[in-house]
């Protein structure tokens, strides 16, 4: 039975092989999310606490995208609380993430159409990302006067500094076949193959020993130094929050919002 979380932009089901699919649930604005949409992430993951025969997580999005990165009208009216209230956001927000990263069983993410921000964000965490050959990704923060600090250290790992230092301070759009060179995508596929593309692997995880599985995941972001550092952690907070309440970001969401280029863009 499909569960409705975060007040519905969250579904989540669990079948008889232990396979959790996580969607999300924001179609008319292409899955942006908003605090709602947090909360429902956070529902999530907490169902797999007393499902010790979970097995897989597949996360994906309905509508014509994977997801739209922030709700930026739900950002800029964050924006004009209180500070303790923007720092609670961005930890809710930040622990999302991390929680879905440390997930101790294998995640899959299938791709389609749009993945901004958070979007590359949620992509960056999962285990295996699987990109339709309709996806188009971007990390958009500074383009809105934002940071994407909570999720550089993930993106860092998933694709590397130097792809980092171009597309987020750039804000370029980059499509699955950069996706797949630059390791961010392990593999791209027609739209139409996506859902039998992500059962195919799936089906791969379902053949191994479940604790061989998580005791591999777990060991590897180890070794390869995947962790956060809890002060690290709430320094990145800390300025994600911060970024969010200063002039940039009300003249990026405004801009957004009034569709029209920012006033720091000296072309106009």
């Amino acid at each position: 039975m499909t569960k409705e979380l975060g007040k519905g932009t969250v579904l989540c089901d669990v079948d008889a092989r232990g396979v959790v699919t996580v969607t999300l649930n924001r179609p008319q604005v292409n899955n942006a999310y908003n605090g709602d949409m947090i909360e429902g992430l956070h529902e999530a993951l907490d169902l797999l606490g007393p499902k010790p025969d979970a097995r897989v997580v597949v996360i994906k999005g309905n509508g014509r995208h994977f997801q739209a990165g922030a709700d930026l009208a739900w950002i800029s009216s964050v924006s004009h609380t209180s500070p303790a209230e923007n720092e609670r956001v961005s930890r809710l927000t930040a622990e999302a993430v991390r929680r879905l990263d440390i997930v101790p069983i294998p995640t899959v993410a299938l791709i389609h159409g749009g993945c901004f921000g958070g979007g590359t964000g949620i992509a960056s965490v999962c285990d295996i990302v699987v990109a339709a050959d309709n996806a188009v990704f971007a990390i958009t923060e500074a383009r809105w006067g934002l940071i994407a600090g909570i999720i550089l250290p993930q993106l860092c790992q998933a694709m590397g500094v130097r792809n980092v230092r171009r597309y987020a301070l750039s804000s370029e759009r980059f499509g699955p076949d950069v996706a797949l060179r630059i390791g961010f995508a392990h593999e791209v596929c027609k739209l139409e193959e996506l859902e039998a593309t992500g059962a195919r692997i799936v089906d791969a995880l379902l053949m191994n020993a479940p604790g061989a599985v998580s005791a591999t995941k777990m060991r590897t972001m180890e070794v390869a130094g995947s962790f956060l550092d809890d002060a690290l952690f709430d320094d990145l907070i800390k300025q994600h929050s911060d970024m969010r309440q200063q002039s940039e970001a009300a003249e990026g969401t405004a801009s957004f919002i009034e569709k029209r280029l920012p006033k720091w863009y000296p072309g106009q």
